[in-house]
């Protein structure tokens, strides 16, 4: 199959990108891996006149750090990610959710903004981005905004996003000390979509919180909060706290599972998640 034709655009700074964006709107499309938008392209599923390839704008393909937290640049590459030891100390849920992304070749094109910016409902970097309470940069000629993730998502791949705008950055809040993490997932195959996948991040303290992200299930990453106590870490109560959240979430249907499927799945997944964020150290759970 062959995508209908456009023009291709790969412009050698970010002022261009954005000048160009701001010309085409609407009728472009921003390329970066390729790995969702070239299938869709073949399939004729959009058919935009403009591509513009952010390839060249080395500016974001940057991971730094910056106020407590690890900013990285919209075509940063998922391999790259994988391997930074920045991401691995400062972000482990990141970590921990990027060997679930695709495969070991897709990982080396896709890039964190793109997943990002494509926002299927399944995918693993939004959820992590979400339920760590990150943030999406979005960049226009006449403005920048930042938006939290859970916001910038809205539906099955919608967005917040506008025709003139781009995803040009993330922000990831960095680990603090007691913090802890885990990430579990389940498909049918290892790459493939994940019917569920839960991010756990806890947050210790006297008023301590556990976050739940739940993928897969509805139409955009779902989070719930639940209070923590150091002194309930028994199977049972993270057993009876991962039924709580997974009876809060919106679960659908499809020809892969059932949505009473996706709860009682969710439901499993949130406890081993728990128990592993628990019982053991925060950049190993």
């Amino acid at each position: 199959m062959k995508p209908a034709s456009f023009d291709y655009l790969r412009p050698e700074t970010l002022d261009e990108a954005l000048s160009a964006l701001e010309r085409c709107g609407a009728d472009a499309r921003i390329i970066a891996g390729g790995q969702s938008l070239g299938a869709m392209l073949n399939m004729r599923l959009v058919k935009p006149k403009v591509i513009i390839d952010i390839n060249r704008l080395g500016e974001l393909s940057m991971i730094s750090e910056s106020d407590g937290a690890i900013v990285t640049g919209a075509t940063v590459r998922q391999a790259d990610a994988l391997a930074a030891q920045q991401i691995r100390d400062r972000v482990p849920l990141l970590a921990y959710a990027l060997p679930h992304v695709g495969h070991y070749q897709t990982r080396n094109r896709g890039t964190l903004g793109g997943s990002v910016a494509h926002a299927d409902p399944s995918a693993e970097i939004p959820l992590a981005l979400a339920t760590l309470g990150g943030e999406v940069q979005l960049r226009s000629r006449r403005k920048t905004r930042w938006l939290p993730a859970t916001k910038f998502f809205q539906s099955a791949l919608v967005t917040t996003r506008e025709p003139e705008e781009m995803v040009s950055t993330l922000r990831w809040p960095g680990a603090a000390a007691g913090y802890r993490y885990a990430f579990r997932e389940f498909a049918v195959r290892g790459g493939d979509f994940a019917i569920v996948a839960v991010a756990c991040v806890i947050f210790p303290g006297r008023d301590g919180t556990i976050r739940l992200g739940f993928g897969g299930c509805g139409q955009t990453p779902q989070i719930v909060n639940l209070p923590y106590s150091a002194a309930e870490q028994d199977e049972l109560t993270l057993k009876s706290l991962a039924r709580d959240a997974a009876s809060k979430i919106e679960c659908h249907s499809d020809m892969l599972a059932s949505a009473d499927y996706r709860r009682n799945l969710a439901a499993v997944l949130a406890g081993d998640a728990l128990h592993a964020a628990c019982g053991g150290d925060a950049t190993h759970a």
